[in-house]
């Protein structure tokens, strides 16, 4: 589905109200209520972040290059691993998909800005003091939270250090920064298209985050009972999870991951969007398919509320519960494999080009795939008791969500950024960028298969010998991924201060309102609503 060609004639240098901002100063990026100001915010917020967690991973290698106690304590490890995954689940993925839709969303249809422009600033803000709480836990005494991103009781209740009521505070400040978010995009969509635009001609980025905004509203309330829960056994004397006061500390995962598994798909579907807007620009092709993308978007985010149990099928739970867990999830290769086809539908017979966002999409397509499929071996419950909590789990959902979220977010960076800056991006540099990352990801994670088959456990310090070689060869792989996205990081700043003038079209066969604008957009635009016919 295009829209461009029903753009009617606009003028939008009309729109360029100079006399309504940007504010001078740091000021201005306190007080903004501009989506594409804090959609800016957050991605600059989710790459600080990423960085940081990604520093956390680089310790983590470095203790895991040898057997045998290295450069940290085990405690400090556990450590590292639970704010590692927290931060670059909560801190990095997310933020970075929010940015995208506040300079995304409004552009793409018509809209002058997102709906709710306050409680767009508050949503932003939120974010950066919840993280700092967080990270400070490091420097408290008893130290940082230690039982893992999931924070199975009663590791976090009966154990926890005294940190954890920090981190609880920080996680129910994440979630309402989540909720208003989503508010926030449902709102806009829903309200502010441009007069024409129908849902089903929305741009296909916008449908896949109208569907992750329902689900962040349907789920983080559900995190946000499980902490307040934690939080009550801890201090008020509740026994939610603990057995010897009549609770169940499985029923902690119940509650958990009945939120953990949709989250996977929050992390998850935004990606899908980006990588249905790049693929058509660079086969110069349509959509392949494009409705049935919706239905599939639809259909799998409806699957992720009834599979969550696949995550416990070694809790001990009844025949009848593990069958019925493990075909649901496997249903789910059923939608996904209905988008993969499409993509593959779109690219046949194209005039495909390998700029670098096309390079990064064609790397999603094929590793989320790889990812995909080993997600289906986790699925079946026989086989899922052999790799519980190895290195197979590790493997596979960084399969998902580094070359999968993480490579999207590349991918629109770069596929966006000459439209953001109004520059060209060095085209080397940006392949050299992609090369790099490519290699590293699969040095890094394809031989955490073997070590997880082998036996080799996740969340661990130190391993037995025979292991030592394939840890060697994963830790250079991330160190290499993680020098080279500091190579992203000069890109985007020698981006932002100049290089080539970009046009307003940015790529020959791009698609969209976006690109009916200016090279960067002005500070307002669609102050008067384009018409789509």
């Amino acid at each position: 589905m295009s829209v461009s060609n029903t753009v009617t004639s606009h003028d939008h240098h009309a729109h360029d109200h100079h006399d309504h901002g940007p504010a001078k100063g740091l000021l201005r990026w306190v007080f903004t209520t501009n989506h594409k100001d804090i959609g800016a915010m957050y991605l600059w917020f989710s790459f600080a972040m990423f960085l940081f967690a990604g520093s956390l991973a680089m310790i983590i290698r470095a203790e895991l290059f040898r057997p045998g106690e290295q450069l940290v304590n085990p405690e400090f490890f556990n450590q590292l691993t639970t704010l590692h995954g927290l931060i670059m689940v909560f801190g990095a993925v997310m933020p970075a998909f929010v940015g995208l839709a506040n300079w995304l969303i409004p552009v793409m249809i018509g809209a002058p800005d997102m709906a709710l422009p306050r409680l767009n600033n508050w949503s932003f803000w939120i974010l950066p003091i919840a993280f700092s709480i967080l990270i400070s836990t490091l420097f408290m005494e008893g130290s940082a939270p230690n039982f893992g991103w999931t924070f199975y009781a009663p590791l976090s209740s009966t154990f926890g250090p005294p940190s954890t009521d920090f981190f609880i505070f920080s996680i129910h400040m994440m979630g309402m920064s989540s909720i208003l978010g989503a508010i926030n995009v449902v709102a806009t969509i829903l309200n502010l298209r441009a007069p024409g635009m129908t849902l089903m001609k929305m741009p296909i980025f916008v449908w896949t985050w109208l569907i992750t905004a329902f689900l962040l509203i349907a789920v983080m309330p559900v995190l946000a009972g499980c902490v307040t829960m934690l939080l009550t056994d801890r201090h008020f004397g509740t026994s939610f999870f603990n057995a010897a006061g009549g609770g169940d500390p499985v029923m902690f995962q119940h509650v958990f991951w009945f939120f953990g598994h949709p989250e996977v798909y929050i992390m998850i579907l935004p990606a899908f969007g980006i990588i249905s807007q790049i693929l058509p620009t660079f086969t110069r092709k349509h959509l392949f398919g494009y409705a049935s993308m919706v239905y599939a978007t639809c259909a799998i985010a409806f699957l992720s509320f009834i599979v969550w149990a696949h995550h416990m099928f070694t809790t001990g739970m009844p025949l009848a519960g593990e069958l019925f867990f493990m075909y649901t999830t496997m249903l789910i290769a059923v939608p996904t494999g209905v988008k993969v086809f499409n993509w593959v539908a779109t690219m046949f017979k194209g005039a495909m080009s390998f700029e670098t966002p096309m390079l990064f999409t064609l790397a999603f397509i094929f590793l989320f795939t790889c990812g995909g499929f080993s997600g289906l071996m986790l699925s079946i419950t026989p086989a899922d008791f052999q790799y519980q909590d190895t290195y197979f789990v590790v493997a596979h959902f960084h399969y998902v969500l580094v070359p999968g979220a993480v490579f999207s977010i590349m991918a629109a960076a770069y596929y966006w950024l000459p439209k953001w800056t109004g520059h060209y991006y060095n085209e080397t540099l940006g392949k050299t960028h992609f090369w790099l990352s490519f290699i590293s990801i699969n040095v890094t994670f394809f031989p955490m298969h073997f070590l997880g088959l082998a036996g080799m456990p996740r969340r661990i310090p130190d391993y037995a010998l025979q292991f030592a070689d394939f840890n060697q060869i994963v830790s250079i792989g991330a160190f290499v991924f993680g020098a080279s996205q500091l190579l992203f990081l000069y890109i985007v700043i020698k981006t932002i201060r100049g290089g080539e003038k970009a046009s307003a079209q940015v790529w020959e066969n791009a698609h969209g309102l976006e690109w009916t604008l200016p090279s960067p957009p002005p500070y307002h635009t669609f102050s008067t609503p384009p018409e789509i016919k």
